[in-house]
């Protein structure tokens, strides 16, 4: 992979492997594998980019965005690499036609939380037990959205 200060670039099919290992490094209680991943990276409307350290998928349908999943590895957080993402990712969207993001958030992800704040998403809803952890009692997911428009 490229230095830090790459711009984040398409994943491909050869990317799998770091997509999975980066995923499992940034979410341990609920890694998704090379077999999960390639699907939501891969299919129409996807948009699926990595750096070193971190990645985000996206899906594209009609005017709409979701972002599936933003991973930064534990060891590489604090470097802006989640902002440059979750830039890029939304720049993609918002040429393939999105004008409104959408995504979930552990409540209990502060970080997570205060990095999509900082970048325009408002909260719209909540689910209710939505992550599953074990060895510990499911955390609500907060819904946030954005527009797209300029």
């Amino acid at each position: 992979m490229a230095a830090t200060g790459d711009f984040p670039r398409d994943a491909d099919e050869a990317d799998l492997p770091a997509l999975a290992a980066l995923h499992g490094a940034a979410f341990p209680d609920d890694p998704w594998d090379a077999d999960a991943l390639r699907p939501l990276a891969f299919a129409p409307g996807a948009i699926a980019l990595i750096v070193p350290g971190g990645f985000i998928l996206l899906r594209v349908a009609a005017d709409e965005a979701e972002v599936i999943t933003l991973a930064v590895d534990p060891g590489w957080r604090r470097r802006g690499i989640g902002g440059r993402l979750l830039a890029a990712g939304l720049g993609r969207a918002t040429q393939a036609g999105a004008t409104t993001a959408f995504l979930e958030v552990a409540i209990d992800n502060i970080a997570a939380i205060a990095l999509y704040r900082e970048a325009g998403f408002t909260e719209v809803g909540r689910r209710r037990n939505y992550y599953h952890r074990p060895q510990a009692s499911p955390v609500d997911a907060l819904v946030l959205a954005r527009s797209l428009a300029a």
